[in-house]
């Protein structure tokens, strides 16, 4: 009930955010073309707080939030005052129109800059991509590990971290072949000297299934971790083990009187044991106790029942030149966060393009379940993680409005588009139509990405 508070909590400072940026983009513009704004809404529904400006716009924090508005004049909707005409949104000339329908998706992507720039001038704590062996029957088979090697670049562009990695390795899905540089990690530090080398994996065959794996395992990368140790760093409130009376930093000594050797092998008994007793031994503050732990069940991805007692082991700390601390100065942090940005931009139009294709299933389509999760662990781990999973929503946010369906910003921008060229407004009728068939398309979507969120649950 925590979680799914926090969760919550953290979903709506997130969207309340966003969508205050998007409408404030219609909002400050239509201002400057010389529209009269009557509402400022962010949410829906009953107004939980409202004030008017001395502008004469009614600003109103409402209900429901899950989305907004900004009402402006206009002549389509309601009778206009003659006196008011002027300042009316369909008297503006058509750039204008544009210029404030197009405000919306770039005050998102300039939000997500500035999300950045204060992400990177806080400093991400990061880790190296390093790999300590590959996979058989993978695409990276080929590739021979016989010491822990740094992923230096991707199709030719540098990557410092696994999140880069993992964008570049998303943005290739569906291509015959990828090409990966990597490097000896000692010396990491001196990768120009040419002790680089580079390998074009066969991706014809690649299956990526977000729901079982990431892109980088998925390839047959296995990257490379600190040790896990027998001292358990997580033990859930509301589990198995935490019934039976186990505590965080008791050691594991034993299963079912067989002495602990490997977390893998722990995990493989106590998965196969569901509702069914198993002797646990630890070593508390040095006395050994065995405890009887009923490992509830639980069904996989696959529709298997297994056990689970809510646990989990701490790691040894990470080799210090895995580490990297992503942290610049006051005008490089632009620099950085403005080239992250486009990054961003274009590994999302790509998505959108495999999803037409076919290279990309619908599967991976996230509703507001999914996003709710991800500010909630996002928030859990700092400021500077959540920045950065706003700045991500935040471009998502900006792609999406400018997707050509009539009843979006992008659908209103075709429009008007097709009124420059042509030197006439679209027909009324025409953008009626088109604004149920874009309606009932973002249903669909929006459907789709709620039930693949219930299948995830």
């Amino acid at each position: 009930m925590i979680d799914f508070l926090w969760n919550l909590g953290s979903f709506v400072i997130a969207l309340g955010i966003l969508i205050a940026a998007h409408e404030y983009g219609h909002f400050w513009v239509a201002r400057r073309c010389g529209v009269k704004v009557e509402r400022f809404s962010i949410g829906f529904g009953k107004a939980i707080w409202r004030r008017e400006g001395k502008d004469g716009t009614e600003y109103v924090l409402a209900m429901i939030p899950l989305g907004g508005y900004v009402k402006m004049l206009d002549e389509r909707v309601e009778e206009v005052p003659e006196e008011f005409k002027e300042q009316a949104f369909n008297r503006k000339n058509v750039w204008q129109r544009i210029a404030i329908v197009a405000a919306g998706p770039l005050a998102n992507f300039l939000f997500a800059i500035v999300a950045l720039y204060a992400m990177y001038l806080i400093g991400v704590p990061s880790i190296k991509p390093v790999i300590d062996s590959t996979r058989l029957n993978s695409p990276a088979a080929q590739v021979q590990i016989n010491e822990p090697m740094l992923i230096t670049s991707v199709e030719g562009k540098p990557v410092k971290n696994w999140e880069e990695v993992t964008y570049a390795l998303v943005g290739e899905i569906g291509e015959p072949s990828i090409d990966i540089t990597l490097t000896p990690l000692k010396y990491s530090d001196t990768v120009s000297t040419g002790q680089g080398r580079s390998y074009t994996l066969d991706t014809r065959e690649w299956k990526f299934d977000p729901d079982k794996e990431s892109p980088i395992t998925s390839l047959g990368l296995e990257t490379f971790r600190p040790e896990i140790t027998p001292v358990l760093g997580l033990v859930s409130a509301d589990g198995a083990a935490a019934a039976a009376g186990i505590e965080v930093g008791d050691t594991l000594v034993a299963v079912d009187g067989i002495a602990y050797d490997d977390w893998d092998q722990f995990v493989d008994k106590v998965k196969a044991s569901a509702n069914k007793a198993i002797s646990i031994t630890v070593r508390r503050e040095g006395e050994q106790l065995e405890y009887k732990v009923y490992p509830a069940e639980r069904k996989n991805q696959q529709g298997q029942v297994e056990g689970v007692i809510g646990v989990a082991p701490t790691q040894a700390q990470w080799p210090e030149n895995m580490q990297l601390q992503l942290e610049y100065g006051v005008l490089d942090s632009f620099v950085v966060a403005a080239d992250k940005t486009w990054q961003l931009i274009a590994v999302s139009f790509k998505m959108i393009g495999k999803l037409i294709t076919g290279d990309l299933s619908v599967k991976n389509l996230s509703g507001p379940i999914s996003i709710a999760q991800g500010a909630g662990s996002s928030a859990n781990y700092g400021l500077v993680y959540f920045l950065g999973f706003l700045a991500l929503i935040s471009v998502n946010l900006g792609i999406i409005n400018l997707l050509p369906l009539p009843v979006l910003d992008g659908g209103h921008l075709m429009y008007y588009f097709i009124e420059v060229i042509t030197g006439r407004p679209v027909p009324e009728k025409v953008q009626e139509i088109g604004f149920r068939f874009g309606a009932a398309m973002l249903l669909m979507l929006m459907s789709v990405a709620l039930f693949n969120d219930f299948s995830r649950l």
